[in-house]
């Protein structure tokens, strides 16, 4: 059974990885066959891809987790995203994440967004 440290630690070291910019440290946080449910997509190439067009695009970009719930090998992630301009200016935008541990390596991602300008959609992440 995983401990709390086992799920939270890659979690809070995966924000570290975005805001430091340290994609390819954020990578060694993956299992290989990692799955992303928003992306698509196994492993972590897209993954990196992604957060590189996204702090290209918004450069002062850092993503904050507010809560952090723990729930035997699955950590629930709210997180504010700091430095990028909602549609309305009015509220930062969110992240809602769901990830699964393994090994204390992520293998299994959920998520959805809110208050995202288009421009950071995954889909024109990608596009």
């Amino acid at each position: 059974m995983a401990t709390r440290e086992d799920v939270s630690a890659p979690v809070q070291r995966m924000q570290e990885c975005f805001d430091s910019w340290q994609f390819d440290q954020a990578a060694d946080l993956h299992t290989p066959g990692s799955l992303s449910h928003p992306l698509g997509t196994t492993g972590f190439e897209a993954g990196k891809d992604a957060w590189r067009v996204l702090v290209t695009r918004f450069p002062g970009i850092r993503v904050v987790a507010q809560d952090i719930l723990i729930d035997g090998d699955k950590a629930a992630v709210r997180s504010t995203v700091e430095r990028i301009t909602s549609p309305g200016g009015d509220a930062q935008p969110m992240l809602f994440e769901i990830l699964r541990i393994e090994n204390g390596r992520f293998a299994e991602m959920w998520g959805a967004s809110a208050g995202f300008p288009s421009s950071a959609s995954p889909e024109d992440l990608l596009g």
